[in-house]
């Protein structure tokens, strides 16, 4: 019956291509020749029925607080925080983002005003359609100028078994990528996933839970396409409490 919030349109095929692998975001920590990145979270939930509270702490990318609220029809969330790099400087930002439906169909916004300039730093727009056989998105992002189709299929549960594909177009520069993937757990604890794009990057991992709140991942990407571009690797770690 639930919704969810915006962030879940399109989680399912987002993570299984992009979490976890050696591509870092743009915004780094830089030590000795290696870049780093730090994501905390932090959630406090029912403080009142359906509502919950959100703190992130990516470091250097941004920082924010969230109050959330999960509705039998219905996902909102409200939020306050600063984007940017040590740089070019920090923005504050007010976020907003809905979404209305069910757990089997739903609609969503999201976006977010520049308090600084006082203009619209973000606009998106998400469709989800979620069943047992298959879960799709459209999202429309980047102002409205890129949309995003998104699957993913979950073949076999117990081994976590499943594909998934994400068709990106981008109106402004006229380009259009294609990124598939799968992952397959080989053991109870050891997951294994990799991905192409139509970019001419591969990438893999493995990730093992070491603990019952401890995770370890290794991963790797190549770029076909630039032979002298060195290929990645990274290391992350992940803990919840």
């Amino acid at each position: 019956m639930f919704p969810g919030l915006y962030h879940d349109i399109g989680k399912r095929a987002r993570d299984l291509l992009y979490r976890g692998y050696a591509q870092q975001p743009p915004n780094l920590c830089q030590f000795q020749g290696f870049d780093c990145s730090l994501d905390i979270s932090c959630r406090i939930g029912d403080i009142a029925p359906g509502l919950r509270t959100l703190f992130n702490l990516d470091i250097p990318d941004s920082a924010r607080v969230e109050l959330q609220y999960l509705g039998d029809y219905a996902g909102i969330t409200g939020g306050l925080g600063m984007k940017g790099n040590p740089i070019t400087g920090y923005k504050p930002l007010i976020n907003l983002s809905g979404v209305v439906g069910s757990d089997f169909l739903s609609l969503g916004t999201d976006l977010a005003f520049d308090i600084s300039t006082r203009t619209l730093n973000k606009v998106n727009a998400g469709l989800s359609f979620n069943s047992d056989f298959l879960n799709a998105s459209i999202n429309l992002n980047d102002m409205l100028d890129t949309w995003k189709v998104s699957c993913c299929r979950i073949i076999n549960p117990p081994t976590s078994t499943a594909v998934a594909a994400e068709l990106k177009h981008t109106f402004s520069v006229n380009d259009t990528a294609l990124t598939i993937g799968g992952q397959h757990a080989i053991f109870p604890f050891t997951l294994l996933k990799a991905r192409l794009s139509t970019y001419g990057r591969a990438g893999a991992l493995i990730q093992q839970e070491l603990f019952e709140k401890l995770v370890l991942t290794i991963g790797g990407e190549l770029d076909f396409m630039d032979i002298r571009r060195v290929p990645k690797l990274g290391l992350s770690v992940a803990f919840n409490l």
